[in-house]
């Protein structure tokens, strides 16, 4: 499947960088730190070298959605992908979740890198595409029950139905990148546009087709005498 692809390919390409902290010959100390920024520059978004940099930048916002930052980053990302990744892929298809995932990672990334065009902060990660899978899981499965754990709820694990637990993260995304800006930290504006896109792209591709395909097979019945 390509939603554990993804997974391994993501795992893969962190474990032989230099943010797992694993490789010997990134070295340690200073000598990694110094290795780990090089890296994210050079794999990673950078608005103000994006728009304004060599035409080599341009590819950075694919390369970035297989780079993060260190282990807690990655987990929670392949956590949400392995959660929500295989039903919608299950329903899109093999070849068309591939595509969608790396879409709204795409335009994820360069609508934060828009927002904030003269920004030297550099972007690394998958979240944008997941978050795009997790609009499109909404717009899909909204009546789908999923486990969840809560802070406030003393972690229990928890079913809610999927629009509930969605909304509510989508909510906390919207809220923070409010206030974020372009500060270091989570690109919490990445997070909202591809979920609004994951979702729109749902509706209009299944909602809004289904309902079109309905139409015109009822439209092609026999017609009532008048």
């Amino acid at each position: 499947m390509v939603t554990y692809t993804l997974i391994g390919v993501c795992c893969a390409v962190f474990l032989l960088g230099p943010a797992s902290g694993l490789g010997v010959p990134h070295g340690t100390d200073g000598d990694l730190l110094l290795a780990q920024n090089a890296y994210f520059e050079r794999w990673g978004v950078v608005p103000e070298e994006l728009w304004h940099g060599s035409p080599e930048r341009l590819v950075t916002p694919l390369t970035a959605l297989f780079v993060h930052g260190n282990w807690l980053h990655l987990l929670g990302n392949m956590l949400f992908l392995h959660v929500f990744g295989a039903m919608a892929e299950e329903r899109m298809g093999r070849a068309s979740f591939a595509l969608f995932y790396l879409a709204a990672g795409v335009l994820a990334l360069l609508g934060y890198a828009a927002a904030h065009a003269d920004s030297g902060r550099t972007l690394v990660g998958a979240s944008g595409a997941i978050s795009g899978v997790l609009g499109a899981f909404l717009c899909l499965f909204p009546r789908a029950r999923v486990t969840s754990l809560f802070p406030f709820l003393f972690f229990l694990p928890l079913r809610f139905p999927a629009w509930a637990v969605l909304l509510f993260w989508f909510a906390l995304q919207w809220l923070a990148a409010r206030g974020a800006g372009d500060r270091p930290g989570v690109a919490y504006l990445a997070h909202v546009v591809g979920f609004a896109l994951g979702f729109l792209y749902a509706w209009a591709r299944y909602r809004c087709a289904a309902r079109v395909k309905d139409t015109a097979a009822s439209g092609d019945g026999p017609r009532p005498p008048r």
